[in-house]
């Protein structure tokens, strides 16, 4: 399965002021090749759905491969038009089968680029609603998917929304699912990334330490067994956001972690 890391869900929710504070994301993705391959793997898996709409992974994936392209649309319009193919494919899925992880999955991410696209607007700001539930209903069946995907996504969430009664942002929920992803996929970079921006942010200075040498400790490891095309956009945002944590860190509390 090609993949299609949660950690996009940091640039989803930037134009509502959800993830203010998060910077891999922030702007989409410009590189011709990353942007051709997003391309190719859209009209594939349509071309593949096309073929046999009745098979769950073919939606499925035409709804990650939906979500991926959204970062290179050239603008809102063409983000929503790009999210709405996604948002009724794992519509129809979820609605059929119900206990499939991936549809919920997949159909909380779209929400996501849809919510993005329509920024800002109450319609936005009512799609958070829709992510939570959807990520909480893929959750619920498969804890494990996308290496923690859905606590991965919950986490920030609610780090990054403002709180009651605004929205739903919860400190407490947030590191909650942010470490309960670190522990269901204790080896996936992204896991260990989000926990150490994470305490940075909220100025643990020993839990931050604690995480950043976790992720070295896993870093050439993750390095060997996630190889290949596919995995190429993920460790160009993971290698920043490693420095840039690094940075923040030494910034913050002075020394070296």
């Amino acid at each position: 399965m090609m993949p299609y890391p949660a950690a996009s869900l940091r640039k989803l929710l930037l134009p509502l002021l959800l993830l203010a504070s998060l910077t891999a994301y922030a702007a989409p993705e410009t590189n011709a090749v990353f942007a051709t391959r997003a391309e190719n793997e859209f009209y594939r898996t349509q071309l593949q759905l096309k073929a046999d709409p009745k098979n769950a992974t073919n939606v499925w994936q035409f709804g990650a491969a939906c979500f991926e392209l959204c970062d290179f649309a050239t603008n809102a319009t063409h983000k929503a038009e790009i999210a709405k193919l996604g948002i009724a494919a794992c519509q129809q899925l979820v609605a059929r089968e119900p206990k499939s992880a991936p549809g919920h999955y997949y159909l909380a991410m779209n929400y996501g680029e849809l919510a993005d696209a329509e920024a800002p607007s109450i319609a936005a700001y009512k799609l958070v609603h829709d992510i939570e539930r959807e990520f909480k209903a893929s959750l619920a069946l498969d804890e494990k998917l996308d290496f923690a995907g859905s606590s991965r996504c919950l986490g920030l969430l609610y780090r990054d929304a403002p709180g009651w009664p605004i929205s739903i942002g919860s400190k407490r929920k947030a590191r909650e699912f942010l470490e309960r992803a670190a522990t269901l996929a204790p080896n996936y970079p992204e896991n260990q990334l989000n926990l150490a921006e994470s305490y940075v942010q909220w100025h643990q200075r020993e839990e931050a330490e604690k995480a950043l040498k976790k992720l070295d400790a896993i870093w050439s490891g993750a390095q060997t067994n996630l190889t290949g095309t596919s995995w190429e956009k993920p460790w160009h945002d993971w290698t920043g956001r490693r420095a840039a944590a690094k940075a923040e860190f030494q910034k913050v509390f002075k020394r070296v972690p």
